[in-house]
């Protein structure tokens, strides 16, 4: 694989680039190289627990230069997705300060009365609970439909996995007997097509770099973006064969990039 060969760099965030608050190796010096050639970084990340800005300045703490507007993030997107498609949509949200923080920015309602609501918009919320889930179950059976910023069951931390969305998203749609109605986040279209709006680059000449087989190398097969699985996250080798989802490039870790 060859830099030019591209020209737009795509790079998943929690066990691609980093792990907690450590820079995974290869990460720094690989994003520099890519900048170095002027070619066009992305962050794509399905953490619905953090802005764009948030991501920035992590990144920016790990020496990766970053600006906002090179990240795209679930509580972003998903936004944008109400924007777009539900402009008038009443929100009930289970979720972290990122999603209220980016709806308020794009002047979206959001309610807190889940008899009101059209939407239950579900990302990840560690302070979960069981009033919390049966207040998303009400609106649902109330009406509401189910969105999901994205569709991780666990994400990788130190040491291991942490629960993520759609473990909170599936109880909610258990309980509700309502199926969920839309996925936000990687591997979906929206997500993709968003990705290209941004980047304003030719899908065949954008790679997407990630560490799980279901949402960073499936948003490629989706998108029809060429892809790298890298294996310092959630995927090992043997899963591509188990799961049947290929990617067109495999690096242990990103020191390894261009030694393809």
């Amino acid at each position: 694989m060859n830099i030019q060969d591209f020209d737009a760099f795509c790079f998943d965030l929690d066990g691609t680039i980093l792990l907690g608050n450590e820079r995974l190796p290869g990460a720094q010096k690989i994003v520099d190289q890519i900048r170095g050639y002027d070619k066009k970084v992305l962050f794509i990340t399905n953490s619905p627990t953090q802005t764009r800005d948030a991501c920035s300045r992590r990144l920016n703490a790990l020496g990766i230069k970053t600006e906002a507007a090179e990240v795209l993030t679930t509580p972003f997107v998903s936004a944008l997705y109400f924007l777009e498609h539900y402009p008038d949509a009443r929100v009930y949200i289970v979720g972290e300060e990122a999603i209220h923080e980016e709806f308020h920015q794009l002047s979206l309602t959001i309610t807190k009365n889940p008899l009101e609501a059209t939407h239950v918009l579900v990302g990840l919320d560690r302070s979960f609970t069981y009033e919390k889930l049966n207040l998303a179950v009400m609106a649902v059976r109330n009406g509401a439909n189910i969105i999901v910023t994205n569709p991780d069951p666990s994400c990788p931390v130190p040491g291991g996995v942490m629960a993520d969305t759609l473990s909170i998203a599936k109880a909610i749609e258990v309980a509700s007997g309502q199926a969920i109605t839309d996925i936000v986040g990687k591997p979906s279209l929206f997500f993709g097509e968003r990705m290209l709006r941004q980047l304003n680059t030719d899908r065949e000449r954008c790679l997407i770099i990630g560490d799980r087989l279901e949402t960073d190398i499936l948003l490629g097969k989706i998108n029809r973006f060429p892809t790298c699985l890298v294996l310092t996250g959630i995927a090992r080798k043997e899963d591509i064969e188990t799961k049947k989802i290929y990617p067109d490039f495999i690096v242990g870790d990103l020191t390894a990039f261009w030694k393809l």
